[in-house]
């Protein structure tokens, strides 16, 4: 093969090589301080490309690829970018966690009077209207509301729920008493004050039922994740979400598994399930703000283990009390948090 032929060959490689597109979206993959980021697309070869259009969740699409996501909830954003080259195009994706600012605050409590509890009752739901408190239970076959007296833990009255569900948390929102089931994909909704039950809702991308409270706007749901579903309390159609997350992406992936919820003063109070402990979140964007360590309260309840653990926040707004309590837990606690 002669000189010619082989230089041929080589530029004919080479410039089949610079053809060739080899694309990159490059985004941070976290993010707390600054609300801001810039999005790039690269050409690893060095081709030409002609442009490029960015979108941040769908829905913000510009040529500019700078994104403030200031006012954004925590969690993952999904950063777009369509590559315009050649009479072609091809969709980059990327994903970015906004992580909360600053570390969340800790805090221990104080016991300030202790009640009995029904130890039978597998906790699923907790809250306070009209000077009683009002309880949903679990299990199937064993799925309760009830209305019971603060003070003596007596049951006033209850209502079982069909064998086939399991009950899950609830709350109170205009003289209608709102009840999730667990995976069954549908709550119920009861008179207050008859416990009959009005009608059925289904549920839409939350598939399951755990914690519910409201804020007097909106129901307030946890599905065992991240999550917490923001509800038309009339239609029940879920109409948007926030995510809980600290300042750290590694503790961030551990808090999973949001359970009963309660509105505290403009906050989200959650348990956790199979953990002694509340967050304190916010409902605007997910920070967890607050970490209030209860252990010690299980064991004064007569109770162990991961299984049978809190589960249970009541707060009465009118006396600035609040209440908790857990599966198969013997006692109702009145407590303060105290920030460390």
């Amino acid at each position: 093969m002669n000189r010619l032929v082989i230089i041929i060959i080589i530029i004919a490689t080479f410039s089949s090589c610079k053809s060739e597109y080899d694309l990159k979206l490059e985004t941070p993959k976290t993010l707390n301080k600054d609300g801001k980021i810039t999005a790039k697309v690269i050409e690893r070869n060095g081709n030409v490309i002609d442009s490029v259009l960015y979108s941040l969740n769908g829905k913000k699409s510009s040529k500019n690829n700078i994104f403030d996501l200031s006012n954004e909830r925590l969690g993952r954003h999904v950063i777009s970018a369509i590559v315009f080259y050649k009479n072609k195009n091809k969709k980059l994706v990327n994903t970015v966690i906004k992580l909360a600012e600053k570390k969340p605050d800790y805090y221990k409590y104080e016991i300030v009077a202790t009640y009995n509890h029904d130890p039978k009752a597998f906790t699923q739901g907790l809250e306070i209207h009209n000077n009683f408190l009002y309880e949903s239970t679990g299990q199937k076959g064993a799925s309760t509301i009830r209305k019971v007296a603060i003070k003596t833990g007596k049951v006033l009255k209850t209502e079982s729920l069909d064998e086939k569900y399991f009950g899950e948390g609830m709350t109170i929102f205009n003289d209608k008493l709102h009840w999730l089931t667990w995976q069954s994909g549908n709550g119920f909704v009861y008179d207050v004050n008859s416990f009959k039950q009005e009608k059925t809702f289904n549920y839409g991308k939350s598939v399951e039922g755990w914690g519910f409270t409201h804020n007097g706007t909106h129901l307030i749901k946890s599905d065992g994740t991240k999550r917490i579903w923001f509800l038309n309390p009339e239609t029940h159609k879920e109409e948007y979400f926030i995510e809980a997350y600290t300042n750290k992406e590694s503790t961030s992936k551990g808090i999973n598994e949001l359970n009963e919820l309660e509105y505290v003063n403009g906050k989200i109070y959650a348990n956790v399930w199979q953990k002694n402990f509340i967050l304190i979140i916010n409902p605007k964007d997910g920070t967890i703000e607050g970490v209030a360590n209860l252990n010690g309260l299980q064991k004064k309840a007569g109770q162990s283990g991961d299984n049978n653990v809190l589960n249970g926040i009541a707060y009465d707004a009118k006396t600035d009390k609040m209440y908790v309590t857990g599966k198969l837990w013997n006692k109702l606690f009145e407590i303060k948090l105290i920030k460390k």
